[in-house]
């Protein structure tokens, strides 16, 4: 094993997340006190300006350099969050791919696997990220194979949900670097007992979730949720899990204070809501997508639920894209 520290290079895209970077950057932090003394990292922070990056809480984080060459055998870790498509501007891309082609290896916290996205690096590949960009890295890259888990390892590319699962990735990184005690060392060093391993859910299950006890609405809530491009009537939702329609929805109103219907309903327009936003995808699309049948009902049901119609959400959306190549 060599004395060589390894050296990370993290890119701070406007909006990032400080949780995710903090986690990410305490890891190799931490394990430079270990009490052997020995230095385990290097790191250094980038922007595409070389000055100081906001985070999406406002606090301003100086970087040590702009977008030069990466170091030999320096790892590049996308650290974004809020509006990432808005600052990934072309000569970030490009300078992005350029780095790919020269052999680092790379990953992304939070949103920053949609940069990768957008600079084309991750088609084919087995990734995550924050569940909020699910539904659109889905959409925008059908071939990608995206995993609904804390992190993800494909080869030399590596990403994570972001927030406390940065953590658990660098630490299954630490492990893989210098082995497990030194890891173990670095986790107590956070109060972290119980690290997570990738196949970890981002969210809690339905079976967890406090409001959600009763099996048959648990299994009702399933159905809606794999079936928003082609929905299904109560009645048949009823009938599936064994229930008479007027059942099923004193199930809901009991539970989750809502109907059926309109669950149903909120669930389809949350996932309109994330592609308006995220994608490209023209208003019409997003609307078959979520299984509306017509786009004035689309239209008047968003306007009601968000207060703006799903044309302007659009349009403000498209600059998330600014940057696409």
């Amino acid at each position: 094993m060599t004395d060589t520290p390894k050296s990370y290079a993290f890119l701070l895209v406007p909006g990032f997340s400080t949780l995710g970077f903090s986690c990410a950057l305490d890891v190799l932090s931490l394990a430079n006190h270990h009490p052997s003394g020995r230095e385990f990292y290097r790191w250094r922070l980038i922007s595409e300006t070389g000055g100081p990056v906001a985070a999406y809480n406002g606090v301003q984080i100086n970087v040590d350099a702009g977008l030069e060459p990466l170091h030999r055998n320096e790892t590049l870790i996308v650290c974004a969050g809020e509006n990432a498509g808005q600052s990934a501007s072309k000569p970030l891309l490009s300078w992005l791919r350029r780095e790919a082609r020269a052999g680092h290896d790379f990953g992304a916290l939070s949103s920053g696997t949609y940069i990768l996205a957008l600079a084309g690096l991750i088609g084919g590949r087995r990734v995550t990220t924050h569940w909020e960009y699910k539904t659109a890295l889905a959409e925008m890259l059908p071939d990608v194979i995206m995993e609904d888990t804390i992190f993800s390892v494909d080869g030399r590319i590596f990403t994570s949900a972001g927030g406390a699962a940065s953590m658990d990735m660098m630490l299954h990184r630490l492990r893989d670097d210098y082995g497990a005690d030194l890891a173990t060392w670095v986790a107590d060093q956070m109060i972290y007992t119980a690290p997570r391993n990738h196949s970890d859910a981002q969210r809690m299950s339905l079976q967890t979730r406090p409001e959600v006890r009763n099996p048959k609405l648990l299994m009702a809530m399933q159905i809606m949720e794999n079936n928003i491009e082609d929905p299904l009537t109560p009645e048949e939702i009823a009938t599936v899990i064994g229930l008479s329609t007027r059942q099923l929805e004193r199930l809901f109103a009991r539970h989750l204070s809502i109907s059926p219907k309109r669950y149903y309903l909120r669930i389809r327009l949350e996932k309109g809501r994330n592609l308006l936003r995220q994608t490209q995808l023209s208003v019409t699309d997003v609307c078959i997508a979520c299984g509306f049948k017509s786009l004035s009902h689309f239209s008047k049901s968003y306007r009601a639920a968000y207060g703006i119609s799903p044309g302007l959400e659009a349009t403000d959306g498209k600059v998330l894209w600014a940057g696409r190549a």
